[in-house]
């Protein structure tokens, strides 16, 4: 089923963005491309945060967050209620962080990760529903943190 999901990088993980931009579209899937592109040095909290507003503004259903090790984009991304970045290198991850944490974007480092593997984890990402039951009120305490209890 065709998807709306944004995209978007700093300078290091140019290359893999493009690769997977293609891909997805082959795929059919409707990809807005955030940025940057080229090669210029960027910061990726301006990317991360633009990604996050796709999400949280419903631009996009899902979202795909790059930067050299996944980590810097990943947090810059979380910095918005709305989204639930996911840092993932391998399939098994990217369908766990679906299934149990209802993760709407994932992250993944192009200093770290192969094009193809990383295309794997977008499958398994763009696949893999939320599983729902127990897990949703923990998801629900993701983007409410006040309604977290303390633990014993």
């Amino acid at each position: 089923m065709p998807m709306r999901i944004a995209i978007a990088s700093d300078h290091a993980a140019l290359a893999l963005k493009s690769a997977l931009v293609d891909y997805m579209r082959q795929q059919g899937h409707d990809i807005t491309d955030l940025g940057p592109h080229d090669e210029s040095s960027v910061d990726y909290p301006d990317y991360g945060y633009k990604l996050a507003a796709a999400i949280a503004d419903g631009d996009a259903e899902r979202g795909i967050a790059l930067c050299g090790s996944g980590i810097g984009i990943s947090i810059a991304v979380n910095r918005n209620p709305a989204a639930r970045a996911a840092l993932v290198s391998e399939p098994l991850s990217a369908q766990l962080a679906r299934e149990h944490n209802d993760a709407n974007v994932i992250a993944m480092g192009a200093r770290l990760i192969g094009i193809e593997m990383a295309k794997a984890c977008v499958d398994r990402f763009l696949t893999t529903e939320f599983g729902g039951d127990r897990h949703q009120r923990r998801v629900d305490k993701l983007s409410n943190p006040q309604n977290a209890k303390e633990s014993a």
